[in-house]
């Protein structure tokens, strides 16, 4: 484990999927603990898919490759690149086992930065190839729900910094595909009551919102964190477990699962970026404590 630090923070980060486990504020833990009854991760790096392919599998280049769903950046070790007391930055590069399941040159760097008021996750995807290279990126950050000791999952809302009108998609259970020819949730306004069944269908996938902020808070106390996430990710999940778990996701996406509506191939997928050889690219989304 890397451990970070300031003077209001801590932090760990496992090199294992290059993950956040642990983001305390003076002592109190605002991630999500990783309790395998309900979800034994904390805050996944979704690299290079976010989402589920339909059969866990895709076509590239001619050829079918089989992909776990949100990738393999979680399943990998990454390796240090450097470290100062607040920060943290780690590195996977392509080789033989990533290869077999996604035929591309790349290097993905994640850093994570400790803040006044919280912190910043970024992601750079290089490409060390001699062809384009696609891909999608996102975060996957759980926290704990309720974050004080005598508030309930309820007393927390989830609110947008600007009105939003927004039919999400069914997700196909089991599957894990996106349908948006039928609507699984309607947003209109700023606000979201959480309640448990809200995620009983899975994720409430958002497209092309209006906000770059979304926060987590107490209506009666304020407190909270807030997520900031730039342009370049037009997609948010919010997601807990069907199980009733004592936490809620907050995900920026540049991309997202299979849609029923598009085939197999890989490179055409809803959301699908590519850059060039030899060029590298910052996707970075920031959590505030309020």
């Amino acid at each position: 484990m890397f451990e970070l630090k300031n003077e209001r923070f801590t932090a760990k980060v496992d090199p294992l999927g290059a993950q956040l486990v642990s983001f305390q504020d003076r002592g109190r833990e605002l991630l999500w603990v990783g309790d395998p009854t309900y979800w034994r991760e904390h805050a996944p790096v979704l690299f290079p898919i976010v989402g589920a392919l339909r059969e866990g599998r895709t076509k590239i280049k001619g050829q079918w490759f089989e992909m776990p769903q949100h990738g393999f950046a979680k399943r990998r070790e990454f390796a240090l690149d450097k470290q100062v007391e607040s920060a943290v930055s780690l590195t996977l590069k392509a080789d033989e086992e990533t290869k077999r399941q996604y035929p591309f040159d790349f290097a993905l760097n994640v850093d994570y930065i400790l803040n006044e008021d919280g912190y910043t996750t970024q992601f750079t995807v290089e490409n060390t190839g001699d062809e384009p290279l696609p891909f999608c990126i996102g975060g996957h950050p759980g926290f704990n729900l309720p974050m004080e000791d005598d508030a309930e999952f309820e007393d927390y809302t989830i609110q947008f910094e600007k009105e939003e009108a927004q039919q999400c998609p069914t997700v196909v259970i089991g599957a894990g595909l996106l349908d948006y020819e039928n609507t699984g949730f309607e947003l209109q306004g700023r606000e979201i009551p959480l309640r448990h069944s809200l995620f009983y269908g899975d994720a409430l996938v958002f497209r092309h919102l209006n906000s770059r902020r979304v926060r987590i808070v107490n209506k009666s106390t304020g407190r909270g964190v807030e997520m900031y996430f730039g342009s370049e990710f037009p997609m948010l999940g919010i997601w807990s477990a069907a199980n009733d778990g004592p936490y809620v996701c907050l995900e920026p996406w540049t991309g997202c699962a299979t849609l029923t509506t598009e085939g197999d191939e890989f490179v055409e997928k809803w959301g699908m970026l590519s850059i060039e050889p030899g060029t590298k690219y910052s996707y970075s989304f920031s959590v505030r404590v309020l």
